[in-house]
């Protein structure tokens, strides 16, 4: 269970642990403590969230699949499935279940990813097999998703209100670096200044939040 709310790992392991198919056989708040525990406990799946501080969730489950690729990966986010999702499944993932989907989806998702399946909601089911059909038909991706996972998670921060400084401090990179994103962000989304590029990435955050 990979998360870095102390209150959220306990209760999801709270609710797993009465279950008795189910059993939580460690905790961790970021990815360097995810991988050692990994490498400890050898746990049949592991949960975590896309946002940890330092290393990202979608960079710790690369590090899953190079280093333990027999650990399936379950992501468990508060963030919306709409672009998260595709994201996580790229990057790794067996599924995707957003917290506030509740306990029993969330169990759910788990005994599916530990049967064999990918777990995503029917939602998001039925918009992957949309951009599938959008793909074969010809249609442009969202300028959005041609960003890397790095780049897309400095623009989220970037959207919630975060400076320089304070990105640079939450995913443990220098700020020249998080320039450097923004510059190639800049270029992939065809925005002249970095104002421009703020405000496309509070408007992103907001349409986000409100659906």
């Amino acid at each position: 269970m990979v998360d870095d709310h102390p209150m959220m790992r306990q209760g999801l392991a709270q609710v797993a642990n009465q279950q008795k198919d189910l059993m939580v056989c460690g905790e961790a708040g970021d990815a360097n403590e995810a991988m050692h525990c990994i490498a400890s406990s050898k746990p049949d799946l592991a949960v975590i969230d896309i946002s940890l501080e330092g290393k990202s969730g979608l960079e710790l489950m690369k590090d899953i699949q190079a280093l333990h690729p027999e650990v399936p990966v379950l992501v468990m986010s508060m963030h919306d499935e709409s672009l998260h999702a595709e994201r996580a499944l790229r990057a790794g993932a067996r599924g995707y279940v957003m917290k506030k989907a509740g306990a029993e989806a969330v169990l759910q998702a788990i005994r599916q990813v530990l049967s064999g399946k990918v777990y995503v909601s029917e939602r998001m089911a039925a918009q992957i097999l949309g951009s599938f059909a959008s793909v074969r038909s010809g249609k442009h991706p969202s300028p959005i998703e041609t960003l890397t996972d790095r780049e897309f998670e400095v623009f989220r921060l970037m959207g919630e209100g975060y400076i320089t400084r304070e990105i640079a401090e939450r995913l443990r990179i220098s700020p020249k670096t998080v320039d450097a994103h923004r510059q190639h962000m800049k270029e992939k989304l065809k925005l002249p200044t970095t104002t421009s590029l703020m405000l496309h990435a509070v408007r992103w955050v907001e349409m986000q939040n409100q659906s």
